[in-house]
């Protein structure tokens, strides 16, 4: 018999009903599920589909532990979350765990030609240790300017991953249908992918998918706040 302490530990306290109070179970429209969710989908409510919460709840603790081993070993997990009212909580999630993200456009070419966009990161490194170290008052107005200006756009482009200094070992994509690029790069560099699979997505994709609604923020924020709890537990101290 598995003792009570040792089911929740293994739970990662994962609750359905706290799932359904989130808004997890709810899916898209009935005429955009993609044919791969169908064994994950309870039904429908009026004009959506319902996702069952406890092949939720078993899917998520596969891809939790997934987390926990890499981060206990000092492995990378980068958060993709692109749509517009996703990047200030995938932002401010990613940086309380210490980890890189990507919340603008996926830059083609990110992981499959990594070492033409290290370089560029590498460049902007240079230029804020410039900046920091006030070597940029001997240019002219109009010269720092244009170096502010060119600081802010590499800043928006690689800000989130200005550490990076190898590929990261997984990647955790909020919206599979939105971030299709960065699952293909993922894939073909060998990269782990845990994704958020809603109704419209494919789950197949993803080594570890996590059947739930990416849309409502309150559900992010109850899978990031799951993610974010394995995350500092599981680093090295």
């Amino acid at each position: 018999m598995v003792s009570k302490s040792k089911e929740k530990k293994e739970g990662y306290g994962l609750d359905p009903g706290e799932m359904i109070k989130a808004g997890v179970h709810l899916g898209h429209r009935v005429s955009r599920v993609h044919p791969q969710m169908q064994s994950y989908l309870l039904g429908q409510r009026d004009t959506i589909h319902i996702i069952n919460t406890e092949l939720t709840c078993q899917k998520f603790r596969e891809a939790l532990k997934f987390i926990e081993d890499l981060v206990s070993r000092g492995g990378i997990l980068l958060l993709v979350g692109t749509k517009p009212h996703a990047r200030e909580l995938t932002q401010r999630v990613a940086r309380e765990i210490g980890m890189p993200y990507v919340i603008e456009r996926w830059l083609g070419g990110t992981f499959t030609n990594f070492p033409e966009i290290k370089k560029r990161i590498d460049y902007f490194r240079e230029l804020e240790e410039k900046k920091k170290k006030g070597e940029l008052e001997k240019y002219t107005k109009k010269e720092r300017a244009k170096i502010e200006k060119e600081l802010q756009d590499l800043d928006l482009k690689f800000g989130g991953i200005k550490n990076l200094q190898k590929l990261p070992e997984a990647i955790l994509v909020l919206d599979m249908v939105k971030d299709r690029l960065a699952c293909k790069e993922a894939r073909e560099k060998g990269v782990k992918i845990v994704g958020i699979s809603d109704t419209n997505a494919d789950p197949t994709l993803a080594d570890y998918p996590i059947p739930a609604n990416d849309d409502a923020i309150s559900s992010l924020n109850y899978i990031l706040g799951k993610i974010k709890e394995v995350i500092l537990k599981a680093k090295p101290k």
